[in-house]
């Protein structure tokens, strides 16, 4: 009797047939859909020049016109390095005048048209935005033109291509 029992619950195991159609509807669906919609995104890079070693030649620095962009929380500071500040412009109620500033720098282009390099020095606390805003003002001036037919025209000039960044010198003697 106990021989029967055993015998009795072998039972033959058929193997499950895995069904995987529904599952390769929807791939057929939804990859197509994922392709469609993704976002292929363009990296635009913006080379930065930082300053060089101690153990380059310097030249003199009695001639040389070394352009300094102070930005400050309060105002935007333009000045050489060597003559001290060219101009300031304290921020309005919108917040920095990035008007007030292009002028300065394409007057100062015409006064140096062969300079080509400025620096950006920030205080601490100066937002990632106010730093873009300020490097396109120095980068580029843009102009609307209209000609005899009443045509408007924008006309891109470079102004100072090559851009360091750096800290601001602290204001009051510093900690």
């Amino acid at each position: 009797m106990i021989g029967s029992r055993r015998g009795g619950r072998r039972h033959q195991q058929d193997t499950a047939e895995l069904n995987i159609t529904a599952f390769m509807n929807l791939m057929v669906i939804l990859v197509p859909f994922l392709l469609i919609t993704a976002v292929f995104s363009r990296l635009a890079i913006l080379e930065l020049n930082l300053p060089g070693s101690s153990t380059e030649p310097v030249e003199p620095q009695d001639q040389v016109f070394q352009l300094e962009v102070i930005v400050r929380s309060d105002k935007i500071e333009v000045g050489d390095r060597n003559q001290g500040l060219l101009g300031i412009y304290p921020n309005a109620e919108e917040g920095y005048d990035f008007v007030a500033l292009g002028a300065k720098l394409v007057e100062l282009k015409e006064r140096y048209p062969e300079k080509s390099d400025a620096s950006i020095l920030l205080e601490q606390d100066i937002a990632y935005d106010t730093l873009v805003q300020i490097m396109d003002t120095v980068r580029v001036s843009v102009t609307v033109e209209e000609d005899e037919d009443q045509d408007r025209e924008i006309v891109r000039t470079d102004l100072f291509p090559d851009i360091s960044i750096g800290d601001a010198p602290v204001l009051g003697g510093g900690a």
